[in-house]
């Protein structure tokens, strides 16, 4: 195919027809300030207020919660900062990360990306949906079975259609969904914000408290680590790290904590057990069905982004298929994951664990991840990185020893360390219930670092 006929494949409301093949310097176009908007858009989710309610419910006080909440934000820095790998070599997050662990070695860890992306998008499908229903049933469309079932096939069909145009249209979506998002959103913080109980003392939350609450708020941030590059991959050369990260970062920052502050506010004035149902009760009358909206809304533009990677993710672990056949593949897991959770399962109970293993997950992998990517300044072998016969990040038989060392230390560490409604480590009860799962991400990147320190600049040729 030549250049003239590839030229023009990055269109708003055109199919996108690459994949992790690398972007070529004469269609890499845009600038830093679309990724303001990308995580701007994207994380106007109600996710973000769950998260917030939570924080409370393990009883932190408003300012206590608040400090969660801001703290937590400020792991976009580093979300954003990943994003210079993308415009280096014009490629994926999951196909740059076999530089540290090798090409076949990253494969095991793309699955569990794969699968923890699908359980992110599962999230934020049954949370439209469950906004959608309550809608349906508030305006008497309809009730029941039948109103879950068709608010679930309305949201599905709204991210997989964008998600399915690709890249540029994924942006333009994100951008005038934040407008829209953005001002709904306002409105429901001078609503909820001035009847906030700020002066209630905090009951004792101690240690396992608040590193419930940071793991839970950091679940967002931490789920984008395998994905930044997908969404720089196209923009120019020269594009400087600064721009990208300060413009990625403060788009994501300002929307997680204006939500993430909107969820504490609301949770010290009502119940939030069903948080839709207890937002909408601090609501006006009139605002109720927009505000239901807003949540739709929000659920689809972080499933947007999280759906498009995974179908990347899929292209990544081998198999032979268009980035649009494989975006088929991850929706039809992610429908079957959400009719499960919204008809078999206890949804809270369900977001808790999720939530909670995500991280030991993610937080390993990208300790590794960034630690490689410091360690190399982010200089990469790009021919190399989708070579699968040999190369630079060929290792020893396809692994990188160090990187997968590493890995499963941090894996190991966040296992001992975690409690969640599904495991709760053996070391959790002897740290005072703490949950340390976090501190994955610093035993892996330090062993990395022990293990690769002498030996990496010999796998990184300049770029």
């Amino acid at each position: 195919m030549g250049q003239q006929e590839t030229a023009d494949v990055d269109e708003v409301f055109r199919v996108e027809t690459h994949g992790i093949d690398p972007i070529p310097d004469a269609e890499r176009h845009g600038s830093a300030k679309d990724l303001f908007w990308l995580w701007f858009g994207s994380n106007l989710t109600f996710t973000y207020v769950i998260n917030g309610a939570l924080a409370v419910a393990f009883g932190l006080s408003f300012w206590q919660a608040t400090a969660v909440v801001v703290l937590s934000a400020l792991s976009f820095f580093a979300i954003s900062a990943a994003g210079l790998s993308g415009i280096r070599t014009g490629t994926a997050t999951l196909v740059i990360s076999r530089a540290a662990f090798g090409v076949r070695g990253n494969w095991p860890a793309g699955v569990l990306n794969w699968v923890v992306s699908i359980g992110y998008t599962i999230v934020n499908t049954v949370v439209g949906t469950l906004a959608l229903e309550l809608l349906l049933a508030e305006t008497g469309l309809a009730s029941g079975t039948f109103a879950r079932a068709l608010a679930l096939a309305v949201t599905l069909a709204l991210t997989f259609a964008v998600t399915l145009w690709g890249h540029a249209t994924v942006q333009f979506a994100e951008r005038w969904a934040a407008y829209v998002l953005a001002a709904g959103f306002g409105a429901l913080l001078v609503f909820v914000l001035p009847g906030a109980d700020t002066s209630a003392p905090a009951a004792a939350p101690g240690l396992s408290g608040w590193s419930l609450a940071f793991v839970v708020m950091l679940a967002g941030p931490f789920s984008y680590l395998p994905m930044p590059a997908d969404y720089t991959r196209y923009l120019p050369r020269t594009t400087t790290l600064k721009s990208i990260t300060w413009t990625g970062a403060l788009g994501g920052i300002v929307s997680s904590v204006a939500l993430g502050v909107a969820g504490v506010a609301a949770a010290t004035q009502t119940d939030m057990t069903d948080a839709v149902a207890g937002a909408e009760g601090l609501l006006p009358g009139w605002f109720r069905p927009l505000f239901l909206f807003l949540v739709l809304g929000g659920s689809v533009t972080n499933s947007i982004i999280t759906l498009y990677s995974s179908s990347l993710n899929l292209q990544v672990l081998g198999i032979p298929w268009s980035r649009a056949r494989a975006l088929a593949v991850s929706a039809a897991v992610t429908a079957a994951g959400s009719l499960a959770a919204l008809f078999l399962t206890d949804f809270t109970t369900s977001l808790l664990s999720f939530l909670s293993l995500l991280i030991i997950v993610f937080a390993p992998w990208g300790g590794v991840f960034l630690a490689d990517m410091l360690m190399r300044r982010c200089r990469y072998d790009a021919d190399a990185l989708h070579d699968r016969e040999g190369g630079a990040y060929w290792y020893r038989s396809g692994y990188h020893p160090a990187g997968m060392a590493a890995l499963l230390a941090g894996l190991l560490f966040a296992a001992l360390t975690c409690d969640s409604e599904l495991w709760t480590g053996p070391l959790v009860a002897p740290l005072g219930g703490a949950d340390l799962t976090l501190l994955g991400s610093v035993v892996s990147g330090l062993v990395y670092w022990a293990l690769a320190r002498r030996r990496l600049p010999a796998y990184a040729p300049a770029a």
